[in-house]
């Protein structure tokens, strides 16, 4: 009689597709108005001049230009101060 004892269940099978999160146009990159800049869950990155975030927290260009990261010294809730990367782009002359 063929028989399997006590095989249990298994604990895999639970992956899901991988998201492509991150910066998609780097320091100083030319971009167009509606270029992706960041794909991100949260707010690790702020948008700056000339951007707008998405429904999901996506950083998009609003204008051509290039692109410029900077850090800025924010003051958060708790009164623990923090640094933030907020994401420009300059238009082009």
């Amino acid at each position: 009689m063929a028989h399997t004892k006590a095989g249990g269940s298994t604990r895999l099978g639970r992956e899901s597709q991988s998201k492509r999160l991150g910066v998609k146009k780097f320091g100083d990159q030319l971009v167009k108005a509606g270029n992706i800049l960041i794909r991100q869950r949260g707010s690790k990155w702020a948008a700056g001049e000339n951007t707008k975030v998405g429904g999901d927290d996506t950083i998009y260009a609003t204008t051509s230009g290039h692109v410029k990261f900077q850090k800025k010294a924010q003051r958060k809730f708790t009164g623990k101060k923090a640094e933030k990367t907020i994401v420009s782009v300059v238009p082009e002359k």
